[in-house]
């Protein structure tokens, strides 16, 4: 999960949505991404995806069987999904996404019964975790400050 957080580091120095994610097999991480939409200008270019499209092209395999992502925050339903179509393991995240989880917060997706495979999930504890919530917090925080201020120079 450090891995992850230092991915999401580097997406908020790129003007990212700090969001990190890293891919692991066998107890390796094989990928790692940070979300990269607004430098590609691309609306799928989340870190899961990201790292995703890295694991695959590794393996030779657009299924990634017996992997497991670790995230700074709950997927959201586009990754969810492709989580589910890769065959992925298990999904591990730092901080719930009140707004668009599909884990758990929101929506249930990623081991949802009806599906035709289940990822085990699980939510981390302890320090990492409110690491992993704080940077996006801030990060927003920031955003808010900057538009107020604009706002106020604008008048």
């Amino acid at each position: 999960m450090q891995e992850a957080l230092l991915q999401a580091k580097t997406a908020k120095k790129n003007g990212e949505v700090p969001i990190g994610a890293v891919i692991v097999k066998d107890n390796k991480i094989i990928a790692k991404g940070s979300n990269r939409c607004i430098t590609d200008k691309d609306p799928t270019a989340h870190a899961e995806i990201v790292a995703m499209r890295k694991a695959a092209k590794k393996l030779k395999n657009y299924r990634l069987n017996n992997c497991a992502i670790y995230t700074t925050i709950e997927p959201c339903p586009m990754c969810s999904g492709a989580l589910i179509n890769a065959r992925v393991k298990k999904i591990l995240f730092g901080a719930l996404d009140k707004k668009a989880g599909a884990c758990r917060s929101v929506f249930r997706f990623a081991n949802g019964k009806k599906l035709n495979h289940q990822i085990e999930i699980e939510k981390t504890k302890g320090q990492i975790s409110e690491d992993c919530a704080q940077i996006i917090k801030s990060f927003f925080k920031e955003k808010r400050i900057l538009s107020d201020n604009q706002k106020k120079g604008e008048k």
